[in-house]
C-alpha cells in the first residue's frame, strides 16, 4: 500500500487537505493538484496509481481533463470522479470515457477508503486502448482502408485523409496514433498564421491532427508549410484531413502548390458510407447498443424493415449523420421497436419555405467568403426551424454536435433566444 501514489485533483483547498490527511494516514503517498494544468504536470511527473478527480473546476472541468487523457493515450491509471452536485448523466459520461467509479461529496470515510482500495485492486497495469476501425464497418471498402493504414502506420511522413464530411477521419487518425504518446487536435487552426511551430513542443513524440485544412487562408498555408519543416525535430507525426478538392484549389491558385505537393505524397481516401451499404445495418445496431448501454436512450430495437430503410438511404452526412439519426430514433420511438415509417419521418423532415431561400451572395468576394456566407445562412435557418434544438440541427446537417458547435462559433452565429 505504501508504494501506491494517489493524485488528488480538486480546486477546494479544504477538500485537498482533508483527503490528503486521510489517505496519508492509510499509508498512501499523496500528490495534490488544484486545477487541470497542475494535474497534467503531476500525472506526468508522479505517474500516480490512482487519480481522484473533481468534476467541477473553474478552468478545465474534470470530464474534459479525463477526455484529454483518454484521447492522448495516457489514461493508463484508474480515475475516480468526485462531485458535490453530480447527476446520473455526468456519472454515465465519466464511466463511458474511462472513469472506474464516482464519489458524491461529502464523501463518507468508509466509502472513500473502500472505493480507493477497489480501484487500485482492479486498475493496476491497465492496458492502453487499442484503436479499431470496426466503428467504420467491416465491408471490403473498410478492409481495404485498414490495409492501406497498416502499410503506413510505422512511417513518420505526413498523411492526408480525404473524404466527405462525417466519414470518420478521426478513427483513421487514431489508428495511426502510437499509444501512450501525445494526441493533439486543435479546435482552431488560426494559430498557423502567427505561431505555427509553438504547438510542436506540446505534441512532442506524438501525433498532431488537423481535421480540416481545406479552408486555410494564405498565411495559414504558409504557417503549415513552416510547421511541416519542423516535424522531424520534435518527432511529431502530422495527420491532416479535408473534404475539399485540394487539387482543384491548387490549380485555381487558391492553395499553396508546394504545400499540396508535400501533403499529397501520402493520401488516403476514406470511403463514404453509401459505398459500403452492407455495413449500415450492423453499424446502426452497434450505435444503438452503445447508446443503450451508456443509459443515453431507452431499450429499443430496429425492425428489419427499419434497417433496410437505413441501408437504402444515401447518407450525405455519412457515419456522423447515421449516429445522430440512430440517437434521435431511439429517443422518439413510440414503442419498443423502431419502425421503417419512423425512420422515414426522421430522414425526410418537411422543408419550410424559408429553407429553400438562397441568400444573395455578392460576386466580388472570394470563394471561401461566399461559402462562409452560404453556411451562415444555412445554419441560421436550420437553427431557427428547429427552435434551437442542436441535436436535430446536427442530425439534419450530418455533423457531430461538437463539430456543429465549432462550425457555429467559427461562423459567428449567436444562439441567444433559443432553448436547445
Amino acid at each position: 500500500m505504501a508504494n501506491n501514489t494517489i493524485l488528488v485533483v480538486d480546486d477546494e483547498i479544504g477538500i485537498r487537505e482533508l483527503l490528503s490527511e486521510i489517505l496519508s494516514d492509510e499509508g498512501y503517498r499523496v500528490v495534490l493538484a488544484e486545477n487541470a494544468e497542475q494535474a497534467r504536470v503531476c500525472r506526468n511527473q508522479s505517474r500516480p496509481d490512482l487519480v481522484l478527480l473533481d468534476i467541477w473546476m473553474p478552468d478545465t472541468d474534470g470530464i474534459t481533463l479525463l477526455k484529454d487523457w483518454a484521447n492522448s493515450g495516457v489514461l493508463t491509471m484508474p480515475v475516480v470522479m468526485m462531485s458535490g452536485h453530480g447527476t446520473i448523466d455526468t456519472a454515465v459520461e465519466a464511466t463511458r470515457i474511462g472513469a472506474v467509479d464516482y464519489l458524491e461529496k461529502p464523501i463518507p470515510l468508509q466509502k472513500l477508503l473502500s472505493t480507493v482500495k477497489q480501484a487500485l485492486r482492479g486498475g493496476q497495469s491497465k492496458p492502453a486502448l487499442t484503436i479499431s476501425l470496426a466503428n467504420l464497418g467491416k465491408g471490403p471498402q473498410i478492409v481495404e482502408l485498414k490495409k492501406k493504414l497498416e502499410q503506413i502506420v510505422n512511417l513518420v511522413s505526413p498523411v492526408l485523409l480525404v473524404g466527405e464530411s462525417g466519414v470518420g477521419v478521426e478513427h483513421c487518425a487514431r489508428f495511426l496514433h502510437r499509444v501512450n504518446t501525445p494526441w493533439v487536435e486543435p479546435e482552431q487552426l488560426s494559430f498557423l498564421a502567427d505561431n505555427p511551430v509553438g504547438i510542436l513542443e506540446q505534441v512532442k513524440n506524438g501525433l498532431l491532427f488537423f481535421r480540416e485544412i481545406g479552408g486555410l487562408n494564405k498565411l495559414e498555408q504558409k504557417g503549415l508549410l513552416l510547421l511541416l519543416g519542423k516535424l522531424e525535430k520534435f518527432n511529431v507525426r502530422l495527420v491532416c484531413a479535408t473534404t475539399q478538392p485540394l487539387a482543384e484549389l491548387t490549380a485555381q491558385g487558391t492553395y499553396n502548390s508546394k504545400l499540396y505537393e508535400i501533403l499529397s505524397n501520402l493520401t488516403i481516401n476514406v470511403p463514404s458510407l453509401r459505398t459500403h451499404r452492407e455495413d449500415i445495418p450492423e453499424l446502426a445496431n452497434q450505435l444503438l447498443s452503445t447508446s443503450i448501454e451508456t443509459g443515453e436512450v431507452p431499450f429499443v430495437h430496429f425492425s428489419t424493415a427499419a434497417l433496410n430503410t437505413l441501408r437504402n438511404y444515401d447518407w450525405p452526412g455519412n457515419l456522423a449523420q447515421l449516429k445522430s439519426v440512430v440517437h434521435s430514433l431511439a429517443l422518439t420511438c413510440t414503442g419498443s421497436e423502431i419502425s421503417a415509417e419512423e425512420v422515414q419521418q426522421v430522414l425526410t423532415p418537411p422543408l419550410s419555405p424559408t429553407m429553400s431561400a438562397t441568400p444573395d451572395i455578392p460576386l466580388n468576394v472570394s470563394l471561401r467568403e461566399a461559402r462562409d456566407l452560404f453556411e451562415k445562412n444555412y445554419f441560421e435557418k436550420l437553427i431557427d426551424q428547429e427552435s434551437g434544438n442542436m441535436t436535430r440541427v446536427a442530425e439534419r446537417a450530418g455533423l457531430e454536435r461538437t463539430h456543429l458547435y465549432r462550425k457555429i462559433k467559427m461562423l459567428g452565429i449567436k444562439l441567444r433566444g433559443h432553448g436547445g
